[in-house]
């Protein structure tokens, strides 16, 4: 972040093309467009923009006064899921004797382009508003050079063909604004190429556009399944009561993880006083699903590896290859995460299989405590996650 003599010489640089100023508080449209056009760094600067709140146009300030409120929301735009993927993005608080300021510090993405609400923004001198077809273009193929993560990265031996196009035109209804989709004039593989699930400078899909879109994912990600066992009792070497591997695109496998969940799950009378009786079921099903989706979006898919997905008579458990990613420690999980695949992300929050960003394991465990389960037990390794839930409590 910034230190304060940085903000001052910001403050009076008028003529700067990465710095925006507001005296609004409450505009959150106006902030998610503003860092949603930092994160595409159209000019290619490579060096943060800044949203200074409290300032006059002029770089006079305002008088505000900077609340806890007001920095939590501006904190909140990075994991509500309307910036897509996920912009970098540093919070502060600056005081000064005429006024405070609250700073967004915004660093370029490596998967442009972003979006904001389905739309791309970009700001290049005075100018701010949409990208033109052209500027998307642009955003897109300089992410080929700066894609570091492996859903983002093309896989070469693909083809165009390899992508069912009419799933991927009712994805695309779901991401991108309407009104950039009535005007859109380019190819099937440019407007792959905008949602970073296909590489038009090699001619192939990223692992991304197979993973969600692909005829047949594991001809080129083996492990990119699920292994499910559902066990009569405690003893993985006993004759499973179900068992499947569930696989193909992604949405398809994550509508069927959904069937059986809901199939796992038991629901009986239980007594909450002298007078009252409820069900409840033995595991809440927003809990598994959460801590299951969760498990699927930070896998490592360059593993050959499957998730494993076991139902043992008193605990399930559910582990995927993989150990913790990034900022992620087990001193700091889950209250800090990194994204080893936004892309997948992206999608995922796109197509309603995840709410918001950051939040899914400590909803999981807020939900298991409110059904008198016991709290979910994390271990990790170098090469995978495991996490087991237990049946609730008689």
């Amino acid at each position: 972040m910034i230190n304060k003599d940085e903000l001052k010489a910001l403050l009076t640089d008028l003529e700067a093309d990465d710095i925006e100023r507001t005296v609004s508080v409450d505009h959150t449209d106006k902030f998610g467009q503003a860092i949603c056009a930092f994160a595409n760094d159209l000019p290619n600067h490579r060096r943060p923009g800044y949203l200074l709140i409290g300032v006059k146009d002029n770089g006079a300030l305002s008088g505000l006064r900077v609340t806890d409120e007001l920095l939590k929301n501006l904190g909140g735009i990075r994991s509500d899921g309307n910036v897509l993927p996920q912009p970098y993005m540093n919070v502060g608080k600056f005081s000064f004797s005429d006024g405070e300021v609250a700073v967004v510090e915004v660093h370029p993405s490596d998967l442009p382009p972003v979006r904001y609400k389905g739309r791309v923004y970009i700001r290049v001198g005075p100018r701010k508003g949409f990208a033109s077809e052209q500027e998307e273009r642009v955003l897109s193929e300089r992410r080929v050079a700066l894609a570091r993560s492996f859903d983002a990265r093309p896989c070469s031996e693909a083809t165009l063909d390899e992508i069912a196009l009419g799933q991927f035109d009712a994805y695309r209804r779901e991401a991108v604004d309407p009104e950039t989709i009535s005007a859109n004039n380019r190819s099937v593989e440019l407007q792959l190429a905008s949602l970073r699930l296909y590489d038009p400078e090699r001619a192939c899909p990223t692992h991304a556009g197979l993973l969600l879109f692909g005829k047949n994912p594991r001809f080129f990600l083996p492990g990119a399944y699920v292994q499910y066992l559902k066990l009569p009792h405690m003893d993985l070497t006993e004759l499973p009561d179900d068992q499947a591997e569930i696989s193909g695109d992604l949405h398809s496998m994550l509508r069927e993880l959904e069937g059986r969940l809901k199939l796992l799950i038991h629901i009986t009378m239980r007594a909450v006083s002298a007078l009252e009786e409820k069900l409840q079921p033995d595991y809440p099903e927003w809990s598994l699903r959460e801590l299951l989706m969760n498990a699927v979006m930070h896998r490592n898919y360059n593993s050959n590896s499957p998730i494993r997905f076991y139902a043992f008579s008193d605990h399930i458990e559910i582990q995927s290859p993989g150990g913790l990613y990034g900022e992620a420690t087990p001193e700091n999980f889950p209250t800090r995460n990194s994204y080893r695949n936004p892309v997948i992300a992206e999608a995922m929050k796109s197509l309603g299989f995840v709410n918001r960003f950051g939040y899914g394991v400590q909803r999981a465990q807020a939900l298991l405590a409110q059904n008198g389960n016991p709290p979910a037990q994390f271990e990790f390794d170098e090469h995978s996650v495991l996490v087991k839930i237990f049946r609730r409590l008689p």
